[in-house]
């Protein structure tokens, strides 16, 4: 038996760096650390895995060769017009890379779960700009942490044990730290906070900017605003203001409700204006293991974070109009390459319509909804299990995954994949 310590996870965007598995004759046995999503991961995901390249044949998937699955895939971009490239979120930063320079080969339109997720928050950003940290300041310094539509209590579940409840080297764990909770309803996080502020549903941008009020000390003329009364907001807006160092953790309830990235960019101004009066972060929760390293990787590349269109001969970005399902809705691609995603089974229904007209390939370690959709299905290594790779923590910290047991014949890492693709995609093309 052999224990692999310092384990990097690959579940959600925490990406905890500390766990410890056991193996034994190249199987996963045991984990430690891990949080129960995490668990289920390393020791269930390979039993229930796509061990075979599959080719479309007469209507049906039958197995194939895996030379075969590229070749196929390779004519198939090839010959496509404007062909969609997507994903990109669950691998890792030197797969993405590949798969940008296969984007700009082909003048396809390349997008990753940002467009669907944390893409406002990004946008705002780029207007505003922000001011973060790292976990580890967090954990060490923070005496306030509010979690702004979000539940780390079931979608992060090691975030509050780590950075919010663990000792940090200035804070004496939870006991010296002031938790708050600001959502639209009752969750398992708001059940562990100090504080919950339960809003209406689209009133975070008001909420927002009546905390700004409050700390500048205005004057209010209603009673309530989205829903609390107006000394419950002030009483925040104290909280906040006091404290030495506060961080605003915020989530998809924030980004993805009415207001989307002007919402952020309210939270933005909030923290500017506490930073006038003390030390204040925020920082989005994101789920995928490295969707945050999929918007550095891309924006290293080509300028822009996500929603990037090669069709004119250079890198053009305009969300909305070359975002991936608003692009499928209006049936502009002509061929999809997905990666490490599964659009059939969370896209609106006329993005998913129009993909199910078009030839399809999936490049997955499992068997998705939209891999039964497919042309072509090539099944991949699972990364930071059976192949190495660089992916970015939440706060943008680097980090580099492991490889623990051998992948099974015909799965690859999507890097060597992706690579035997492009090399292919050059030939026809005469490059």
């Amino acid at each position: 038996m052999e224990t692999h310590k310092d384990v990097v996870c690959t579940y959600c965007g925490c990406v905890c760096d500390d766990l410890e598995i056991q193996t034994e004759n190249q199987q996963i046995i045991a984990s430690k650390y891990a949080c129960a999503i995490a668990n289920e991961k390393f020791l269930v995901c390979r039993k229930e895995r796509n061990l075979s390249p599959l080719l479309r044949v007469g209507g049906d998937l039958v197995e194939a060769e895996l030379d075969d699955t590229i070749e196929r895939a390779a004519h198939i971009l090839a010959a496509a017009k404007y062909p969609l490239l997507y994903g990109w979120s669950n691998t890792s930063c030197e797969t993405i890379k590949v798969g940008l320079e296969l984007a700009e080969l082909v003048g396809g339109l390349i997008d990753n779960t940002s467009s669907v997720c944390h893409g406002p928050g990004i946008e705002a950003v780029q207007e505003v700009g922000e001011v973060s940290a790292t976990l580890g300041q967090v954990k060490h310094r923070a005496d306030l942490i509010i979690y702004w539509g979000c539940n780390p209590g079931s979608g992060h579940i090691r975030h509050m044990s780590r950075y919010t409840l663990a000792q940090g080297r200035f804070r004496s764990g939870r006991k010296d730290r002031k938790v708050v909770v600001v959502d639209v309803r009752s969750t398992p996080t708001s059940k562990v906070g100090d504080e919950f502020v339960k809003i209406e549903p689209g009133g975070d941008y008001e909420l927002l900017t009546a905390l700004r009020m409050a700390i500048r000390d205005e004057e209010f003329e209603v009673d309530k605003v989205a829903g609390v009364p107006v000394s419950k907001i002030e009483e925040l807006a104290d909280l906040m203001a006091n404290a030495q160092f506060g961080a605003l953790f915020f989530g998809l309830g924030l980004t993805m409700s009415k207001g989307k990235s002007e919402n952020v960019t309210a939270a933005i101004s909030l923290v500017d204006d506490l930073n006038s009066r003390t030390k204040f972060i925020l920082m989005p929760m994101r789920g995928h293991h490295n969707v945050t390293g999929a918007n550095k990787v891309f924006t290293w590349q080509t300028g822009y974070p996500f929603a990037v269109d090669f069709s004119h001969g250079y890198p053009r970005y305009n969300p909305g109009e070359t975002s991936v399902v608003d692009s499928l809705a209006r049936g502009e691609p002509d061929a999809a390459l997905i990666v490490a995603s599964d659009p059939v089974a969370n896209f609106p229904k006329p993005a998913v319509a129009n993909l199910s007209k078009i030839p399809i390939i999936v490049i997955d370690p499992s068997l998705t909804a939209t891999a039964l959709l497919a042309d072509v299905v090539i099944p991949t290594a699972f990364l930071g299990v059976e192949c190495a790779g660089t992916i970015y923590r939440m706060d943008g910290v680097p980090l580099y995954t492991k490889k623990i047991v051998e992948p099974p014949p015909n799965c690859l890492p999507d890097t060597l994949i992706l690579q035997k693709l492009l090399k292919r995609v050059k030939e026809l093309k005469g490059v």
